[in-house]
């Protein structure tokens, strides 16, 4: 026999069950308690709800605290700009400094508080190439750029710079080639882009992107420490002469085609097929408060200046003693004379080119 023959079905159970409850009279005592029962429970209910809503403020406080301190220890960027023409008959150089390039985002990933950029263009056969990468690299790096709660932002970023420099380069080449006759300006890009404390420097051709960082040394005095953010790209270097060579093109006195002395570029349309790419090469580097400045220029500077150079120059006018003399003296003046004293001294120096030059500078 099966015991469960002897359980009630389950509709006769809860009907049966009900009837008796229902059947049953209350008394007025009874009655009493389930009311003052019924009161306990909604006054505890009130009372979870409230601390509840207290718990949720206390994190939002948490989190905007958070954020409050993140923000707070981020480097303070600045950049200063200076820019001669040189003996060329036209300024064929462009830039960009953007120390915070919020206004061009749409929205930030949830971990990013800040994002800056900086970029210089050294155009070559026209200023077109230039002034297009200028004006419309930025706006595609910012419609590229991650934003909400992403995983691998590092990953994500790096990702977005390859994509916006093929996309710009793209865009300049379907323009140049739509013109009559077609246009065959080309273009270097280095681009510093600062996503809170992270430096990304992507480049191509040969514009230059160092940091200055200033270290210990076994003396216990500080001393100045430069570190290249970028890579030249020129055809006499092995990989871009095996790459051009491989497309079917040649390398003749160190140029391509005996021409082009870049081997990456934005524009250059009718290189294209001999293996000059607008791939950029990509390097991050983490900014402490060790760092002072960034500088960032087209080749005229380094014609004439060595990076360690450079360096050591911008360093000497901010460690000036008799700048602290000058009216209205300020950290900003400091660097604005650096800026502006070193491409006049790339002038001096003897290059013909045009200089432009960009000095970031970074406090904590």
């Amino acid at each position: 026999m099966d015991l469960f023959d002897d359980l009630p079905e389950p509709a006769q159970t809860s009907g049966s069950v009900s009837a008796v409850v229902k059947a049953q009279p209350q008394s007025a005592e009874e009655e009493k308690e389930e009311e003052r029962s019924a009161k306990r429970k909604r006054e505890d209910a009130k009372c979870h709800a409230d601390i509840k809503e207290e718990e949720e403020e206390e994190k939002e406080e948490e989190r905007g605290e958070i954020k409050k301190v993140c923000k707070e220890g981020l480097p303070v960027l600045k950049g200063y700009v200076a820019a001669r023409r040189g003996e060329r008959e036209e300024m064929q150089d462009a830039h960009v400094l953007l120390p915070d390039m919020s206004n061009c985002l749409s929205a930030l990933p949830a971990q990013v508080s800040r994002v800056s950029y900086f970029a210089v263009f050294d155009g070559h056969g026209g200023a077109r190439a230039s002034q297009f990468a200028a004006e419309q690299l930025h706006h595609n790096l910012a419609k590229k750029f991650p934003c909400g709660d992403t995983e691998n932002v590092d990953k994500l970023i790096k990702k977005c710079l390859l994509d916006t420099f093929r996309q710009t380069d793209e865009d300049f080449l379907k323009k140049a080639s739509s013109q009559k006759p077609a246009w065959k300006d080309g273009s270097t890009a280095t681009c510093a882009l600062v996503v809170d404390d992270m430096v990304y420097v992507a480049n191509l051709g040969d514009s230059r992107a160092v940091l200055c960082r200033m270290e210990a040394a076994a003396d216990g005095q500080r001393r100045p420490v430069t570190l290249a953010l970028s890579k030249e790209h020129n055809p006499t270097i092995y990989e871009e002469r095996m790459r051009i060579q491989r497309a079917g093109g040649t390398v003749r006195d160190g140029r391509v085609l005996g021409v082009l002395e870049v081997s990456r570029s934005i524009g250059d349309g009718q290189y294209k097929r001999c293996g000059v790419i607008s791939s950029p090469d990509l390097r991050r580097c983490q900014l402490t408060a060790n760092d002072r400045f960034i500088i960032l220029a087209c080749d005229g500077l380094f014609k004439v200046f060595s990076a360690d150079e450079a360096v050591k120059f911008v360093l000497g006018i901010l460690q000036e003693e008799s700048m602290e003399q000058r009216p209205g003296f300020t950290d900003e003046g400091r660097f604005e004379a650096a800026c502006q004293q070193l491409a006049s001294e790339a002038v001096r120096r003897g290059c013909a080119d045009n200089v432009t030059v960009i000095l970031v500078s970074i406090g904590f």
